[in-house]
């Protein structure tokens, strides 16, 4: 059940050793592990009518982008579960906060992840 004090965030997975059926079943395994994440109330792939500009599709879903909605008590063990999981590929973050504020993060590393969730972490708080 969707809530309207849950966070947004779009995971965007980049990995130039995979080609493009590689990297969306990446994305396929990865979705119902974020499901079971503490926190997340809902995961998905993203539908290609949503797409951003210069998006690229496959099967009507985007190519290596999920979206979780994920409590903000939560967002850490998200951060840290996709840091487990995807250190060492370039991902993207792009949060959205209830009151409709975005901020987009790169990590690659579970430096830039911990830095990631900080930044998140502020930006959600202010």
């Amino acid at each position: 059940m969707k809530n309207n004090n849950n966070v947004q965030l779009t995971v965007t997975i980049s990995d130039p050793d995979l080609d493009v059926e590689e990297l969306q079943q990446t994305v396929e395994r990865l979705l119902p592990q974020i499901r079971e994440v503490d926190g997340v109330e809902a995961a998905d792939l993203v539908i290609s009518e949503d797409a951003p500009e210069g998006s690229k599709a496959v099967g009507g879903f985007l190519l290596g982008m999920l979206t979780a909605e994920v409590s903000p008590a939560n967002i850490k063990k998200l951060i840290n579960f996709l840091g487990d999981r995807l250190g060492g590929k370039q991902i993207e973050l792009m949060v959205k906060a209830k009151d409709g504020r975005e901020l987009s993060l790169k990590a690659g590393s579970q430096a830039e992840f911990d830095y990631a969730f900080q930044k998140a972490q502020e930006f959600l708080n202010s």
